[in-house]
């Protein structure tokens, strides 16, 4: 058996049945310098709770998996050097060797299901790079997805990726990709892309009702809900594209190659665009808790 700790929080909501929404911490140890990331986690944190649901920030510190963090915990985490980043390759190998890590997308789902959650709300999962068609650089969220039953509410993918391949892998995989609201995959910063969403939904009791229909079909892996970051907060993705360009041409003349492409790109386009990327980033992160949150509600009723 896997060494687990609940948090007094999460434990109290499980043990009384209530909504719970899983979150990632690779935002706290590798999205945010500090005191700031511990801010925005614990205001993501609060925003799930203000909808309705408790909030389950994972980890993994000192070789036991976290599903919920107390508050001298998360400080500690937002504070701690040479934390790995874990994904499903390397999450089973930080655990056994005692290790600390901050959990991806992927990591998150695997956790969650652990944990018996069914809801996970991040920024935007990882997927099919620029060029993977020569670097086969390919995200492990796409295929943790195709697998894992958790609902993983999202911005969309990355906008530094290649959004049209990213679709179509996860076609390919048959994971639902639903987007909220509108009929346009959302491209993370921005609200709309020239992409069309696969599926269309308009409430979180729907989601939920998709998602439970799976596992009543006994269908593998969960389903990717597009959530658009609110107009007000987005940067439009015409302004957003020579910038993401520019950014990608530096990172190949640098010969910037496999884990360190993402954090390169996402440091260059904070810097041209002054700090904007990082302000919507928070702001469609706290949109996906709020969703997330309802969707999780929406569960909860579904099984009473």
């Amino acid at each position: 058996m896997i060494d687990i700790h609940y948090s007094a929080e999460v434990r109290a909501a499980k043990d009384a049945d209530q909504p719970i929404v899983a979150l990632e911490s690779t935002i706290i140890t590798h999205g945010m310098p500090y005191p700031q990331n511990i801010e925005v986690a614990a205001q993501v944190e609060q925003d799930i709770r203000d909808s309705g649901a408790v909030p389950a920030t994972m980890a993994v510190i000192n070789g036991t998996l976290h599903v919920g963090l107390e508050a001298d915990d998360l400080k500690a985490l937002g504070q701690a050097q040479g934390v790995a980043k874990l994904s499903r390759a390397d999450m089973a190998a930080c655990l056994a060797t005692g290790g600390t890590g901050a959990t991806t997308v992927a990591a998150t789902m695997i956790a969650a299901q652990y944990a018996g959650i069914e809801v996970f709300a991040t920024g935007g999962i990882g997927g099919v790079h620029q060029g993977a068609e020569t670097s086969f650089d390919i995200s492990a969220d796409l295929h943790e997805l195709a697998q894992t039953p958790v609902t993983v509410v999202a911005a969309g993918a990355k906008a530094i990726l290649d959004l049209a391949k990213t679709l179509e892998v996860l076609e390919t995989l048959g994971v639902p990709v639903i987007a909220f609201g509108q009929d346009e995959f959302p491209a993370f910063w921005s609200a709309r892309s020239p992409l069309a969403a696969p599926l269309r939904m308009d409430s979180a009791e729907d989601i939920a009702k998709a998602h439970a229909t799976r596992r009543a079909l006994g269908l593998p892996g969960g389903q990717l809900i597009a959530n658009p970051i609110p107009a007000e907060d987005q940067i439009p993705s015409d302004e957003l594209a020579p910038i993401i360009a520019s950014a990608q041409a530096d990172a190949d003349a640098h010969r910037i190659t496999g884990k360190g492409v993402t954090p390169y790109l996402l440091q260059r386009i904070y810097e041209q665009t002054k700090g904007r990327s990082l302000t919507a980033n928070i702001a469609l992160v706290r949109n996906n808790a709020r969703l997330a949150a309802g969707i999780a509600r929406a569960l909860s009723g579904q099984s009473d």
